[in-house]
């Protein structure tokens, strides 16, 4: 039994026509994300000058040498744990400027071509967030059961 989408079959006939009123919702959303995205790609510039900073300020306060792993490894987490955050804002960051230039070209100049890379863009940001939050929503569950097992553990012992 075929399902029927009535969406879909708009989509794919061709029938769907951005209307003046939706040039303006999106010419809006492009400015807005425009505007979110400078503002984030600053604070990804101070996360790395923080970040440089304290690899400095931490390296000549701890003495790092060879004789100190400890200080070493503390060092080296985090390089990684601020690398890995500058990493998870960059690209959705990224892909949100992307659609929002790309958006403003579309409506400007009527391009088709500007206007799917500019949603192809949009879809980047939210598959971006989407895989994110799937993947943190297993690491909690995979915490609430251990903690579940090993809590439970406790109490017949």
């Amino acid at each position: 039994m075929e399902t029927s989408h009535p969406l879909d079959d708009n989509f794919t006939t061709g029938n769907v026509n951005i209307t003046e009123e939706i040039k303006s919702y999106l010419y809006e959303t492009a400015k807005w994300g425009k505007f979110l995205s400078i503002v984030a790609f600053v604070f990804i510039g101070l996360m790395v000058i923080f970040m440089l900073f304290i690899l400095v300020v931490g390296g000549v306060a701890f003495g790092i040498s060879e004789e100190d792993p400890l200080a070493s490894m503390s060092m080296g987490f985090i390089i990684v744990f601020y690398g890995l955050m500058i990493a998870m804002y960059f690209f959705p960051t990224l892909y949100l400027y992307r659609f929002s230039t790309k958006m403003k070209t579309a409506l400007d100049a009527n391009d088709q071509q500007s206007l799917s890379e500019s949603f192809m863009n949009m879809k980047s940001v939210f598959k971006f967030w989407g895989i994110f939050t799937a993947v943190f929503v297993g690491f909690y569950a995979i915490g609430i059961l251990g903690s579940l097992a090993f809590g439970g553990l406790g109490m017949f012992m």
